[in-house]
């Protein structure tokens, strides 16, 4: 199973049957993923460097590839797909209907009307949702969301975040104006951005 595959963006298509990238290895393969309409939106310039964290699906009739622009959706994306009667096409809906902390805050607030604005979802499987992933949910948060703040507010964990939000305080930023940056910086680059990338877009929000 590979967790991610790193290589040129070479392909793109869009149609009724889904979103799909092509990522082509320094091996001359290339791997064909289907992907979110999101992550479409956001893809490279062909020819342009691309790593997509993937999940392989196997079906009776074929195999095939999903990928994802962040380590975190496509963790989500292996939650949902655990729930019977959420395949891969309802878990990509309802990734490009929600940011991950809304859909994860939905779930654990059982709030089964929110869920059902994503196509295809109907109160009986919004319910059947947040049945069998509440458990699953806290526990993905608890590992992949740490509180910085006496403010409550919450900054994705990665390495990378740890060691910026080190220098950050370092310098003589207060704890709460850390974990603000921080959570800003991330929703912009995403909490698997270099930690240079994350410290230099902190520093700038706490100049402004």
């Amino acid at each position: 199973m590979y967790d991610y595959i790193n290589g040129k963006f070479s392909y793109k298509n869009s149609s009724a049957k889904g979103n799909f990238a092509t990522v082509e290895t320094g091996g001359g393969v290339g791997y064909l993923f289907e992907i979110m309409a999101r992550d479409y939106a956001n893809l490279p310039e062909v020819g342009e460097n691309l790593k997509m964290f993937s999940v392989l699906i196997h079906r009776e009739d074929k195999m095939s590839l999903c990928g994802f622009l962040k380590r975190e959706d496509r963790d989500i994306f292996n939650i949902l797909t655990s729930v019977s009667g959420v395949g891969s096409k309802m878990a990509l809906t309802l990734l490009d209907s929600f940011e991950v902390s809304d859909l994860v805050g939905f779930v654990l607030d059982e709030n089964h009307r929110e869920l059902t604005r994503a196509k295809g979802v109907g109160p009986k499987l919004a319910q059947k949702i947040i049945l069998e992933l509440k458990d699953k949910l806290t526990s993905y948060k608890g590992e992949n969301v740490t509180t910085t703040s006496s403010s409550g507010v919450t900054v994705p964990k990665s390495q990378n975040i740890e060691d910026a939000q080190m220098v950050l305080l370092s310098l003589g930023y207060e704890k709460d104006e850390v974990a603000t940056a921080l959570t800003k910086s991330v929703a912009k680059l995403s909490k698997d951005a270099p930690a240079e990338d994350i410290l230099k877009d902190s520093l700038r929000i706490l100049s402004l």
